[in-house]
């Protein structure tokens, strides 16, 4: 749990957390579409050194944010298995003799991995250089349009802000469950199936508790400084655009055009 990075803001003094919050937002959307682009290894190499240079711009490291690729490891193993099991295109790679392995399936495996980790970087580089209360804001700015269509977009944002904020909060609250369970005899990782859901459920109730708690505790905070659901609100502090907002935007957008130009090129490579 320890390895989450999701959500967790670091107060750096860099160029991207400098950026408006709703470029940043804007970025993502364009990444996360970059990323699902039929464009090959080539292409997501390509994406993959946008985000380096992102990181490097951010003053983040890569070390940070290889922490949140730990918690996908079975995810990918369990994508390799259930490919290998129905994938039977290609050559073979591997014969067992019970069982062969096909290059098809390692390759489409390897896709959903590379996409899964590209994804994991950017959300992770959103979360962690931008604050709660400027990507509530940014959110809102660029729901505005909806509220013609009489969707409110502030309660929308603010529900969008509280849980990216609470993930770290409620990771470490489980943290601590498991540390006070553990000290009374629980143990999640040995034992037989059902020893393992009765410590599974040990774990799950108090954590419910804890977040209804939680969710009480944040309403009457809200309620006391006089937060209205659907009034009109007023902002203290106001976002604005500059040349490097601009440019940067700008540098996504080519880099996704590129992609979907020469996409099926590098696709055949």
């Amino acid at each position: 749990m320890n390895n989450v990075t999701l959500g967790k803001y670091l107060p750096l003094d860099s160029f991207v957390h400098k950026l408006d919050p709703r470029i940043k937002i804007c970025i993502m959307v364009v990444l996360m579409v970059a990323v699902f682009l039929p464009c090959g290894f080539w292409g997501h190499a390509i994406v993959g050194g946008f985000l380096l240079i992102a990181l490097l711009a951010s003053k983040i490291s890569v070390k940070y944010v290889y922490k949140s690729f730990k918690p996908i490891i079975f995810t990918m193993l369990f994508l390799l298995v259930i490919n290998v099991l129905v994938i039977r295109t290609g050559d073979v790679l591997i014969d067992f003799g019970f069982i062969s392995i096909y290059t098809d399936a390692v390759i489409q495996t390897l896709y959903i991995a590379i996409r899964l980790l590209l994804m994991i970087v950017v959300t992770t580089l959103l979360t962690a250089t931008t604050k709660p209360l400027d990507l509530t804001l940014g959110i809102e700015d660029l729901l505005t349009p909806f509220e013609k269509l009489g969707m409110r977009t502030h309660d929308l944002a603010m529900m969008i802000s509280l849980a990216l904020r609470f993930i770290p909060s409620l990771l470490e609250e489980a943290q601590r469950i498991l540390k006070a369970q553990a000290s009374r005899g629980v143990d999640i990782e040995n034992g037989n199936f059902k020893e393992k859901i009765s410590a599974i459920l040990s774990l799950i109730v108090p954590l419910f508790v804890s977040c209804f708690q939680r969710a009480d505790d944040l309403a009457d905070a809200m309620e006391a400084r006089g937060y209205i659901v659907g009034g009109k609100r007023v902002r203290y502090k106001q976002l604005h655009l500059n040349w490097k907002d601009v440019i940067t935007l700008c540098a996504s957008l080519v880099l996704l055009v590129f992609l979907i130009v020469v996409g099926p090129k590098l696709n055949a490579l």
